[in-house]
C-alpha cells in the first residue's frame, strides 16, 4: 500500500511543510536491488579504549569500500575494550565530530563486549552502550540506522557484519545483537550462500511468507513453500515462480510435524516459523474460539513441528530454525492479549531451545519480531491507527516485507553458526517496547 505522507515528504513543500509543523521527516529507505546490492561510499573504522580484535581483514571484506567524499556510509566504532566509565568518553569524542556526516541511509556499527559476570564496572560500562546505541538511533534521523554489535571474535561475526553494513538492514535500528564465538561456515559462493541447501518456509503463500521464499531462493536455497489447503492454488504459484515445491497442509495438525519428515527425505537445512494468524478482541470481548486457534498456530505448531523435526534428525548439522516472533510479544498490545502470548511463546521457546539444539543438533535457533509491515493484513487497519503504527518509530515509516526476509535470510546464512538465541526486532525501531 501506497505511503502518501512518505512520497509527501520527500518534495520541496514537503520537507518545509513538516520540519516547520516539527512533524516526522522519514526519508525513503534504500534497499537491497540488484543494480544496488551494497552501501555507496566509504567505510570509517574507529576504536575506543584498548582493542583485541583485528577488525580490519574483516571490515575490508564485509563494509562499503567506495571513495571518501567526507560523508561515509558507513561508521564502525570498536568499542569492546571500553571497561571503565571515564572510556566512556572516547565514545563521545569518536562519534561526536562525525556522526551528523553520515550519509543518508548510512549505518553506524557499535562494536561492544559481553557483560563480565566477574567484573561489574565492565558489565555497568558494555551496558551503558546499549542506553546509548538505543539513543542515537531515535536521533540520528535521515533514514541511518544505529547497532550495537557485541562480539569476542570478529570473523564469527562476519556474516553480520555484513548484514549490518548494507543495505538489506535497512530497517534495522537500534537493536542489540549477540555473537558467540561459535563455528561458522563460509559460503562456497557469496553471492548464493545457500547453494545446495534446503528450506522450509511455513506460510509461504503471500505476505512475509512469501518474501521469506524469494530472499532464500535468491541466495541459493531450494524452497519448500508450505501453506493451508486452502491456498494450494497461491502457494504452488509462489513455488514454481521460485523453483521449489510446494507441501500444503494443516501445520495445527497432530501429524504435521511427521507429514513434513516424510516430504523431505533428504533432510533440511533452513527452517522458518512464518504461518500466523490474528483473532483481535480485548480479553472482555475474547471468547475462546478467538483464543485457541491463535495459541494453536503461532506456537503450539511451532513447538510440535520443531520436537519432531529434531527428533527425526531432519534438521541436518549446520541447520538454522528462524521463529517469526513479534513486537506485541515483546511490549504488548491492546486487543491483542492471544496474540501476544503466542509471541511472547515463541520468544521463549528460542531462549530455551537455541544452546541445546546448538549443543546437540548442531542447529541454531533464532528469531525475527516484525513491527509495523506494510501488508495486505495491515491494509486493512483504519487509517489513524495504520498512520500511528508508521510513524511510531525512529525511521517514521512502516517496514515492508522483504525487510524481514533479508534478516532471516541473514540468520540463515551459513556463516551465521555463531548467532544463537537472538531475537532482532525488525521494526525501525519502535517507541513501543526496548
Amino acid at each position: 500500500m501506497t505511503d502518501r505522507y512518505l512520497r509527501f515528504t520527500g518534495t520541496a513543500p514537503g520537507r518545509f511543510l513538516t520540519r516547520r509543523l516539527g512533524l516526522p521527516q522519514p526519508v525513503t529507505l534504500h534497499r537491497r536491488s540488484a543494480e544496488h546490492p551494497s552501501l555507496d561510499g566509504s567505510l570509517l573504522h574507529l576504536t575506543a579504549g584498548t582493542s583485541a580484535l583485528d577488525l580490519a581483514p574483516v571490515l575490508a571484506r564485509t563494509g562499503p569500500a567506495g571513495g571518501d567524499d567526507g560523508h561515509p556510509a558507513a561508521v564502525v566504532l570498536d568499542a569492546t575494550g571500553v571497561r571503565e566509565v571515564e572510556a566512556l568518553a572516547e565514545v563521545h569524542a569518536a562519534l561526536h565530530p562525525v556522526v551528523g556526516s553520515v550519509a543518508a541511509g548510512g549505518r553506524v556499527v557499535v562494536l561492544g563486549a559481553p557483560l563480565d559476570a566477574a567484573d561489574h564496572h565492565q558489565a555497568a560500562v558494555q551496558q551503558g552502550l546499549e542506553g546509548f546505541t538505543r539513543s542515537l538511533g531515535k536521533e540520528i534521523g535521515r533514514g541511518r540506522t544505529v547497532t550495537l554489535l557485541r562480539l569476542t571474535d570478529a570473523e564469527a561475526a562476519e556474516s553480520t557484519l555484513r548484514f549490518l553494513l548494507s543495505t538489506r538492514s535497512a530497517y534495522v535500528t537500534g537493536q542489540v545483537v549477540e555473537v558467540g564465538g561459535g563455528p561458522v561456515t563460509a559460503p562456497e559462493d557469496g553471492a548464493r550462500p545457500l547453494a545446495g541447501r534446503t528450506a522450509l518456509v511455513t506460510g509461504a503463500a503471500r505476505g512475509i511468507g512469501e518474501a521469506v521464499a524469494e530472499v532464500l531462493a535468491r541466495d541459493g536455497a531450494r524452497v519448500v513453500c508450505l501453506d493451508v489447503p486452502a491456498a494450494a492454488a497461491e502457494v504452488g504459484r509462489v513455488a514454481e515462480r521460485l523453483g521449489g515445491s510446494a507441501l500444503t497442509l494443516d501445520i495445527t495438525a497432530a501429524d504435521a510435524g511427521a507429514r513434513i519428515a516424510d516430504a523431505l527425505p533428504d533432510g533440511l537445512d533452513v527452517l522458518v516459523h512464518n504461518a500466523g494468524i490474528t483473532r483481535d478482541r480485548r480479553l472482555a470481548n475474547m471468547a475462546a474460539d478467538r483464543w485457541s486457534p491463535v495459541l494453536d498456530v503461532n506456537l503450539a505448531s511451532v513447538l510440535r513441528t520443531t520436537d519432531a523435526l529434531l527428533a527425526r534428525k531432519v534438521l541436518r548439522t549446520g541447520g538454522r530454525i528462524v521463529a517469526t516472533a513479534s513486537i506485541a510479544g515483546i511490549a504488548g498490545n491492546a486487543g491483542q492479549t492471544n496474540y501476544a502470548t503466542s509471541k511472547a511463546g515463541v520468544i521463549g521457546l528460542v531462549r530455551s531451545l537455541a544452546p541445546r539444539a546448538l549443543a546437540e543438533h548442531g542447529v541454531t535457533v533464532n528469531a525475527v519480531a516484525p513491527g509495523f509491515i506494510e501488508t495486505r493484513m495491515t491494509a486493512t487497519i483504519p487509517f489513524a491507527i495504520r498512520e500511528a503504527g508508521r510513524r511510531m518509530n525512529s525511521l517514521g515509516q512502516g517496514g515492508l516485507p522483504v525487510d524481514v526476509a533479508e534478516t532471516t535470510g541473514w540468520l540463515a546464512h551459513p556463516g551465521s553458526g555463531a548467532v544463537n538465541g537472538q531475537v532482532v526486532r525488525v521494526c525501525g525501531q519502535s517507541l513501543l517496547g526496548a
